[in-house]
């Protein structure tokens, strides 16, 4: 694997929604949630909103390669409000990832528990001995060629689990730079996509959702 160099793409982050409590936007592929380490890792999407937002607070994150739907809050009691919701799991979310190959399936669950690959980090594997347990709903939307587009729902918020619970299944999402092989890397960016987040809005208790499409 080659030595990695951060290279965000530029812009401004887009807004898809804004009030007196939270901010949600629509994260780049190749775009850090917060900061690395090192000052070469110091531009992210939380560093960029904080120009034009400074209260803004984290509250969950998507990975590096991963791009869509995002949501932070703007003051301490919603931050602590959607932070409960999502170690509850009371937030739903859903992404769309293109994979390798064909399940034989149109729709299922993996149920397998991971845990740190720790001489290869910041890789994740399949650990049925000291591994946390990690759900994941899918279904299969339509078939690419050669690859398919799903529809992925995780039950629980493991470091890298889709990409993880995919490669387990014989699927992995293409253009994975950790995960994927040979046809399947070849791909300019990583194919998946966080497409739909529903919660509860933390001042009125609402029923919100949050949907970007995938841009591949």
């Amino acid at each position: 694997m080659s030595e990695f160099i951060y290279a965000p793409p530029p812009g401004a982050p887009r807004i898809l929604h804004l009030d007196d409590d939270l901010l949600v936007a629509d994260k780049d592929s190749g775009l850090l949630s917060v900061p690395g380490r090192g000052e070469d890792r110091a531009d992210c999407l939380i560093a960029r909103l904080r120009e034009e937002y400074p209260e803004v607070l984290l509250v969950h994150r998507l990975d590096l390669d991963t791009s869509g739907v995002i949501i932070f809050a703007l003051t301490q009691q919603a931050q602590a409000h959607l932070g409960r919701q999502f170690e509850e799991r009371k937030t739903q979310k859903r992404y769309i990832a293109r994979v390798q190959g064909h399940p034989e399936e149109q729709k299922g669950q993996v149920d397998l528990p991971l845990g740190v690959d720790w001489p290869n980090r910041p890789r994740q594997m399949v650990d049925t001995v000291n591994g946390r347990p990690s759900q994941t709903d899918w279904r299969v939307l339509r078939h690419e060629g050669d690859t398919t587009r799903m529809a992925l729902k995780p039950l629980t918020g493991r470091s890298h689990q889709l990409r993880v619970h995919m490669l387990a299944m014989g699927h992995p999402i293409l253009g994975d730079p950790l995960y994927a092989t040979g046809a399947a890397l070849d791909y300019p960016r990583l194919m998946l996509h966080a497409e739909e987040l529903r919660l509860r809005h933390p001042r009125t208790g609402a029923q919100m959702t949050f949907r970007s499409t995938a841009p591949f």
